[in-house]
């Protein structure tokens, strides 16, 4: 149920945003006077599950749930119609235009999504506001990360020198800056941890998704009958403080310090309605002991949130800004896919997806929205033949030469285009289902 209700906001959210850009294009060749055969929701190979001609535009929706396209008359597109171009130019064609003019019907569709990702970012501001968490807590480290010296419990303070100002930032900053010194508050003292590589990398290189996560407190919510911790005499609302001396208090640094104790004997240190209680017990070949610790969400009022309320002025600059930093950002992360590691992190709709709540939250529906938008917009202005960027390239060198490229030249990029396309949805997918049945998507 959890994944047909992101599939669906997902469906949505992309629908909405092909609709726009493909719009984007229409409007600004009608502006010019330049004839659209087409206009199609998703791919109608074959048939289509609906369609209505307007004057001289067919719009429809198409049964392959795959982005959307306008077909603008004499341009050489992804639908190949040589036999149009062999005919004589006309008026009413896209080849007829001055280049100028086609650049800014080309240009259209990536216009509207940068604009439609800054309001929807200045609206979701001006509805909802923002919430953060100050940077004031230890955190959970994933282990793959104490090789490179950092451990749970860490309050990461700062990287390469530069505070962080919130949780949120730990996670977005590593990714997206050349981090190479980290700033830790260990057992009350600062300690820099110098790494070999900058951090982003190392997440990328060990397949970290969430390498950093807040630390709920190790209460015992239930105990499983005949278990081991029921003979031992654990009791529901215990507090486990620590493991054979070692202080733990936390849940996922209990559940670590069990788990390396392999039917062992331990003692634990429980902390029991204010009193200190040692008891001994044995883990079994798993290092369990029979136990389910509470429901972290029992404990989020620990974790003070500052909310931020803004106004009309105020959402639309703050909103500018956000749509800013995200393509700027997103951007910066693209260098992580030129190394073996980054690539393999290349993902389809089934990564898009998962974005998106569990449940239908419109909220979170409407911030993912506005940063498909805007990377849709980026996306499609690469200067990859069978995108828009390049059919702007092409355009750029017609403009600078004076001459437009030829026809066959065209076609041939086209072809390449769309092959080069397709092997990185290829790509996409592969690595998607692998993450599936490894469970990489957590």
């Amino acid at each position: 149920m959890i994944a047909l209700i992101k599939g669906l906001q997902l469906l949505l959210s992309l629908s909405i945003l092909v609709v726009l850009h493909e719009l984007g294009h229409y409007l600004a060749a009608r502006y010019f006077k330049t004839r659209v055969e087409k206009f199609y929701l998703f791919m109608d190979v074959g048939f289509s599950l609906f369609k209505k001609k307007i004057g001289e535009t067919e719009w429809g929706i198409g049964w392959l749930p795959l982005g959307g396209y306008v077909k603008i008359s004499g341009m050489i597109d992804e639908s190949m119609d040589t036999e149009q171009m062999a005919q004589p130019a006309q008026p009413w064609e896209f080849r007829s235009k001055p280049a100028w003019q086609r650049l800014i019907i080309m240009l259209g569709g990536i216009i509207v999504n940068l604009i439609v990702g800054f309001l929807i970012y200045s609206m979701v501001l001006l509805v909802w506001g923002e919430k953060v968490l100050p940077n004031e807590y230890a955190v959970n480290v994933d282990p793959r990360l104490e090789q490179y010296g950092l451990q749970s419990g860490d309050q990461i303070l700062e990287y390469n020198g530069n505070e962080i100002a919130t949780f949120q930032e730990i996670r977005r900053t590593a990714f997206f800056e050349k981090v190479m010194d980290v700033t830790v508050l260990r057992n009350g003292s600062k300690e820099i941890i110098t790494l070999d590589k900058e951090l982003g990398q190392i997440l990328i290189d060990e397949g970290i998704r969430s390498p950093f996560s807040l630390m709920f407190p190790a209460v015992l919510d239930s105990i499983v009958p005949g278990s081991r911790a029921e003979t031992a005499g654990l009791q529901q609302g215990d507090r486990i403080m620590a493991v054979d001396g070692k202080p733990t208090g936390f849940q996922t640094l209990t559940k670590r310090h069990l788990e390396e104790k392999l039917s062992s004997p331990v003692l634990l240190t429980i902390d029991r309605s204010g009193e200190n209680v040692v008891i001994p017990t044995m883990t079994d070949t798993a290092g369990h002991l029979g136990f389910f610790f509470d429901l972290p969400v029992n404990y989020l009022h620990l974790f003070e949130e500052k909310e931020i309320k803004y106004g009309a002025g105020e959402s639309i600059v703050s909103g500018f800004f956000l749509a800013w930093r995200t393509i700027k950002e997103y951007v910066i992360s693209l260098r992580f896919l030129a190394t073996k590691s980054g690539a393999s992190q290349v993902g389809s709709l089934i990564t898009f997806g998962s974005i998106f709540d569990g449940s239908w939250n419109w909220l979170v529906f409407w911030r993912n929205t506005a940063f498909l938008s805007l990377i849709l917009a980026f996306m499609n202005l690469l200067p990859i033949p069978a995108l828009d960027g390049g059919h702007v390239m092409f355009l750029i060198y017609e403009m600078i030469s004076g001459k437009p490229a030829p026809d066959k030249v065209l076609e041939y990029a086209q072809v390449i285009g769309i092959t080069f396309l397709l092997g990185l949805m290829v790509l996409a997918l592969g690595n998607d289902f692998w993450r599936l049945f490894t469970g990489g998507f957590g």
